[in-house]
């Protein structure tokens, strides 16, 4: 049974007002997402700024509002959750966030941090068990547990979000939705990010929801990824068959632009026309028939469905094929 079921999400924000306080416009910023993990698995989530990704990810865990759609977690629809319920059930789900200099209170200690989730699910029974937990956290983590009485200005951005790490690791959860956890670090920094979230993945079981841009990032630590554009999945598929053989054109795009590390190697850039269309007012047909370079007069009419190319291959294109 998979960990995490997300069936037809739909995120949608009303941006206009009419009379009586019915919307007039809103913003499609999720729009019709299905998706499972399993327990342990990664799944990378990728594609430009302003596609949905980070909302999509904050509603799995209910930081967001889905506006409609089923999100099934450990075999229990979390969406019709809220107040105590739902915080019942967020010890076994968090979030790691982009920035680790605005994530993380600047008033307190990293004991505080950390400890705060501790004390909210009333994880550790006494004051000792909180700070030896709290010395395990951060040793889990790569940094010293003598740390743990200074405030996050006293350290650099990789070891902030370490800390953001070890208080996401704090409650034992079974997913994490990592919400681009390294693209505001240095590229060495980045790695060794990557690396301990790796390793805390084999040691506690978890699973993730890699939220990135950076395809050669997301190739790296997933087993399968999504490609989402326009709050849509375009593509889907086991990463390495992906990234070897993308069938939406939009794929190929982002994979045109990841740098090769063999000099001889030669790869021809697609460059895209133009910016992500506005989720207010989408294009009609295929959301991405505007800038793309094979597209018919029928990308500009008919909505292409997410179809099966191959056992576990899904694209959402008139012209993707099964063929290699």
């Amino acid at each position: 049974m998979p960990l995490l079921e997300v069936r037809n999400l739909k995120v949608h924000f009303p941006v206009e007002q009419r009379l009586f306080g019915r919307a007039k416009e809103f913003v499609r910023a999720v729009d019709d997402v299905s998706f499972s993990i399993a327990p342990g698995e990664t799944v990378g989530l990728v594609g430009e700024s302003g596609c949905g990704k980070t909302t999509l990810g904050r509603a799995v865990i209910k930081l967001v509002e889905p506006t409609s759609g089923r999100i099934v977690f450990e075999g229990e629809d979390i969406a019709l959750l809220s107040g105590s319920e739902l915080r019942a059930r967020r010890r076994r789900f968090q979030m790691i966030f982009q920035d680790p200099y605005g994530s993380l209170d600047p008033r307190q200690t990293v004991s505080d941090i950390i400890g705060e989730a501790l004390d909210i699910h009333r994880l550790a029974a006494d004051a000792t068990a909180r700070r030896q937990r709290i010395d395990t956290l951060l040793k889990d983590v790569g940094l010293d547990p003598s740390h743990a009485s200074r405030l996050p200005h006293e350290f650099s951005g990789g070891q902030r979000q370490r800390i953001g790490i070890a208080r996401a690791l704090a409650v034992e959860p079974r997913l994490i939705v990592c919400d681009e956890p390294v693209s505001a670090l240095d590229v060495s920094v980045q790695a060794q990010i990557i690396n301990l979230l790796q390793d805390l993945q084999r040691e506690h079981g978890i699973a993730y929801l890699f939220v990135a841009h950076d395809l050669a990032v997301v190739k790296h630590i997933s087993r399968r990824i999504l490609v989402m554009y326009l709050g849509r999945i375009v593509e889907s598929g086991e990463a390495k068959e992906l990234c070897r053989a993308p069938k939406h054109p939009y794929t190929q795009a982002l994979l045109s632009a990841v740098p090769v590390v063999d000099p001889d190697a030669k790869r021809q850039r697609i460059l895209l026309a133009g910016d992500v269309p506005s989720p207010i007012h989408p294009p009609g047909g295929c959301p991405f028939h505007p800038r793309c370079p094979v597209a018919e007069a029928r990308c500009k009419t008919e909505v292409p469905p997410l179809r099966e190319l191959g056992p576990g291959r899904h694209a959402a294109c008139h012209l993707a094929t099964s063929e290699p």
